[in-house]
């Protein structure tokens, strides 16, 4: 029997368990990977918001890091919240020697409006991680700090990624949730080649939170699986569009996507 690829992801817990280190768990285990996790930060989370941080010390992340890939064959990884410089640089540090696909999301604020990157770790962001990403996977607004861009239209687009692009990654998938329409775009750049859209039917619903830490999680363990990228996209978006099919709020505010969506069994086909 093949054992399930390790996939590990380096992210802030969720206290409300909708997103961050344990969205990305769920996500993981839903996909056919075993997970393993580095914790940047402790949230005091639930479903209308964040009411407080505590980071650990940069030496302690870094101590949970060395840890785990000194014992797991971990097959990819992603990354999520990583709250601050100091922490990105210890992270930093250790990943640039990685042998496995790295998916970065760079989470900066959350649903709820609350800062989850300090504002002097965007720099160390661009600087440290960014460059040893094989994916990363901005939202519209990340996207529009990151790069100075408005970015309102397919034109813009372009021009987004192409400057993403030139801060090192690999390549970018451009999220498309913050963007108005029938469809939900992700667009997929790759440097010298024209952007990539990759679409999915939008799903009307209010439960939302988590879906970026679901999707980049998905598409590291589809990495692990060892699909090619577009392939790993495209079985990230399916889950998490089935998923947000299934969604339901389980407490006073913003939901989730159903992580459990694949167990009630795939979509009708039409």
């Amino acid at each position: 029997m093949k054992h399930p690829p390790c996939i590990l992801t380096i992210a802030g817990s969720d206290s409300g368990a909708g997103a961050g280190i344990q969205a990305d768990l769920k996500t993981i285990a839903a996909l056919g990977g075993y997970g393993l996790s580095v914790i940047t930060a402790l949230t005091a989370q639930n479903s209308s918001g964040v009411t407080g941080i505590f980071a650990p010390p940069p030496e302690f992340v870094k101590l949970q890091l060395e840890t785990v890939l000194s014992d797991f064959p971990v097959a990819a990884a992603k990354t999520g919240m990583l709250f601050s410089s100091p922490i990105i640089t210890a992270l930093s540090g250790i990943l640039k020697n990685k042998t496995f696909p790295l998916v970065v999301d760079p989470v900066c604020v959350s649903q709820s409006g609350h800062r989850l990157l300090e504002p002097d770790a965007v720099q160390a962001l661009c600087r440290e991680m960014l460059p040893l990403a094989d994916l990363m996977t901005p939202n519209r607004p990340e996207a529009e700090l990151l790069t100075g861009i408005k970015i309102d239209g397919p034109n813009d687009v372009a021009s987004a990624l192409e400057k993403l692009l030139s801060l090192g990654p690999k390549a970018v998938l451009l999220k498309g949730g913050h963007f108005k329409g029938q469809t939900m775009v992700d667009w997929l750049g790759r440097p010298g080649t024209p952007p990539v859209a990759l679409e999915q039917p939008r799903v009307d619903t209010k439960n939302t939170h988590g879906t970026g830490c679901t999707l980049s999680a998905g598409i590291a363990t589809g990495l692990g699986h060892g699909l090619d990228l577009r392939q790993a996209v495209v079985q990230a978006q399916e889950y998490l569009n089935l998923a947000l099919e299934k969604s339901y709020a389980p407490g006073k505010g913003c939901g989730p996507p159903n992580h459990l969506a694949p167990m009630f069994g795939p979509r009708p086909k039409n």
